[in-house]
């Protein structure tokens, strides 16, 4: 601490700094007004000064405080007086305000404090070294054959179960010696040394009894630590055993995590021997999920089989429980004969051969599926193939990208871009390749057609359109491709073509009815399909029907409500309209609809369904599994990137994961998995 004392009564100052090193006697003068300069006049740098120096007191016992940068400086004087002294000077301090006229005396002030940063450590080493040597412990934990010294307090302060334990009236509370039950005497004695050190070993052999031993101790930080390690452990090898002991021990992220591990590597899973060792009950739990990560369900049928077959004898009551949920219908009818039906597994059980009559009914009575609908007809998620949406109209006028959806993970990635601008286009999907059909690209209207490939990632330019057209509908019947209606960019376009995936060659069909633009296409039972639209002087409820077989156009019955920009697309045997806008509009105020109607081919008529969330125009619809999902659209106001599906099941729309992009007029097709 430096002082700053008056040697007379004068504006000169001595510096009485014990010990100041160089600066054992340094004159100073100060000029002050109402605001003030401080001046220093010294022979040592000044920044042994400024390190020192905190308090500085005059003769009329103003206290000024001198710290490093700016800081308030407050002296009675108003004279200007200056000593000439041989050195050089330094400006220390520059700063205005007014004087302060009570301040506190000097024996009055604040004492100083003392903080030792490291004292919590050096506590803590010195009772590890007391208990190590056995000395000042108060208590014994005997566990197995092991007898462990520790300090009630520190035991108190790092476990819940040992604060519980030593603070309440129990007979523990003073017992000199603890025994200790059902735990791994390792485990204590690492969790008591933890408890000292705040360190603990983390190994393969030893970590899972050191986890439960935590959750007994409630100690969280080390049931903490064990689980990441356990995470960081998964192998297709160990995962169903770490989620077993992670539900067993309560530990639900544990749990979660490895839970997802089991569902996302299964095939590699079912080739281990936790797997094969798995009781019935686990198995059906397993074989039930909609999560698993499979191919297909003829992976799941042969998993099935090599768990039945490991142990035969005792196992095979369980299969016809097993195998129904197994979704037979959904597998090709040749595997079903070829490898279901032929084995002797399920050849003398009944309940077994129900289950696979009612798989070949479904494939050989495909007009009577809806009466089929079972759990054992509903595809798992990770078989239904993925969504792409493509391009569209966002906030740049213009998205060129292109965005995958999964329905197992419940998430959009983009995936792709286009190779240039384009708007009102069409997509059609064929042998698992994404076709781009006209559209424009903000100048003319374009007949180019593209082809991308998912698995490649490359883009391939096809022959050209014969017609150029925008706002075009596409769809894929029996193998070729057919762009219908659209806008040329001077007229509304009836005419029709045809893509040959084979002849690699357009040509035209049968014209439509009425010319069409923005207009919605799908298909369904062996026909082509038309609906809606605009006609360049309104928007359009009827639908009207290609048969390729008769190269004609039949009307059908009109939809309850004009739609332009309607999303369409089939599911379980009926078409589906959703959204679309009215022009000229009935209702000027909500010419956007959020209504949705599906047509039923058998009767010839439409029905309402539930609404979507918020009207919309220009949305993407594409079926996806059993469900019907509705991608973006425009409000009015805003390009959406919500995503909801139906479930024609329970009549409900249900929200997804939004898009990376709003987007409007997006091309939104279905990719099969090969």
């Amino acid at each position: 601490m430096t002082y700053l004392w008056p040697r007379e009564k004068t504006e000169e100052y001595n510096i009485i700094s014990p010990p100041l090193g160089d600066i054992a006697r340094t004159v100073l003068s100060v000029y002050s007004q109402d605001f003030g300069v401080f001046m220093v006049f010294l022979h040592s740098p000044p920044d042994i000064l400024t390190r020192q120096a905190q308090r500085i007191s005059s003769t009329s016992r103003t206290q000024t405080e001198l710290r490093h940068g700016p800081v308030l400086v407050s002296l009675p004087c108003k004279k200007y007086h200056r000593t000439s002294i041989q050195s050089s000077w330094y400006l220390v301090q520059q700063t205005y305000a007014a004087p302060c006229q009570n301040t506190p005396r000097m024996e009055d002030s604040i004492p100083d404090s003392f903080h030792s940063l490291n004292h919590p450590e050096r506590m803590m080493k010195k009772m590890e070294a007391y208990v190590s040597k056995r000395q000042l412990c108060d208590v014994v934990l005997l566990v197995g054959n092991k007898r462990i010294p520790a300090h009630r307090l520190v035991l108190s302060a790092a476990s819940d179960y040992f604060a519980a334990m030593f603070t309440n009236d129990v007979r523990e509370a003073t017992m000199e010696e603890i025994k200790m039950r059902d735990v791994d005497p390792d485990a204590v004695a690492a969790i008591v040394n933890y408890a000292y050190t705040g360190k603990i070993a983390l190994q393969e052999d030893t970590v899972e009894n050191l986890l439960s031993t935590s959750c007994l101790l409630q100690l969280s930080e080390v049931v903490e630590a064990c689980c990441s390690f356990l995470m960081k452990q998964l192998h297709p090898s160990n995962c169903i055993g770490i989620r077993q002991f992670a539900d067993a021990q309560g530990c639900t992220d544990l749990y979660k995590v490895a839970n997802t591990y089991v569902m996302d590597n299964f095939v590699q899973v079912t080739h281990n021997q936790e797997y094969l060792m798995l009781p019935s009950e686990e198995v059906c739990r397993l074989l039930a999920s909609d999560d698993l990560n499979v191919p297909d369900e003829e992976t799941i049928f042969q998993a099935l089989v090599t768990w039945a077959k490991h142990d035969m004898q005792n196992r095979k009551k369980y299969l016809s429980k097993l195998l129904s949920h197994i979704k037979l219908p959904l597998m090709s009818p040749q595997f079903i004969a070829d490898h279901v039906e032929t084995n002797s597994l399920f050849r003398e059980d009944k309940e077994c051969q129900a289950l696979i009559m009612e798989a070949l009914k479904y494939h050989l009575l495909p007009e009577r599926r809806s009466s089929f609908q079972s759990p054992r007809t509903k595809p798992r998620k990770s078989t239904v193939g993925v969504m792409y949406a493509v391009g569209g109209i966002d906030c740049t006028k213009g998205a060129t990208t292109i965005e995958k959806y999964d329905l197992r993970l419940n998430n959009w990635t983009q995936v792709a871009n286009m190779s240039g601008r384009r708007l009102q286009f069409g997509v059609a999907v064929i042998d698992e390749k994404l076709y781009i059909v006209g559209g424009r690209d903000g100048l003319k209207t374009l007949n180019t057609v593209e082809c991308y490939d998912p698995k490649r990632k490359s883009w391939v330019l096809m022959p050209p359109m014969s017609t150029h057209r925008h706002g075009l509908g596409v769809g894929v019947l029996e193998g070729p491709m057919y762009a219908v209606g659209g806008h040329d960019g001077w007229s509304y376009l009836n005419t029709v073509e045809r893509w040959d995936p084979q002849a690699r060659q357009w040509s035209y069909v049968a014209p439509m009815s009425t010319s069409r633009s923005t207009v919605g296409v799908a298909v369904l039972q062996g026909k082509l399909y038309a609906v809606g639209g605009r006609d360049g002087s309104s928007c359009l409820k009827t639908v009207e029907c290609f048969d390729p077989h008769t190269n004609k156009w039949l009307h059908c019955t009109p939809m309850s409500k004009r739609r332009g920009g309607v999303g369409v697309s089939t599911c379980d045997g009926y078409l589906y309209a959703v959204g679309g806008h009215e022009a000229p509009a009935t209702n000027p105020t909500c010419s956007r609809f959020d209504c949705a109607e599906r047509y039923d081919p058998k009767t010839d008529q439409w029905t309402m369904i539930a609404n979507i969330s918020s009207p919309r125009d220009a949305v993407g619809v594409c079926i996806l599994g059993d469900r019907v999902f509705a991608v973006g659209g425009y409000d009015g106001q805003q390009y959406l990137q919500d995503v909801e599906c139906y479930d024609p099941v329970t009549n409900e729309w249900s929200k997804m994961a939004p898009l990376c992009t709003g987007r409007a007029g997006a091309c939104v097709v279905h990719v099969p998995h090969s």
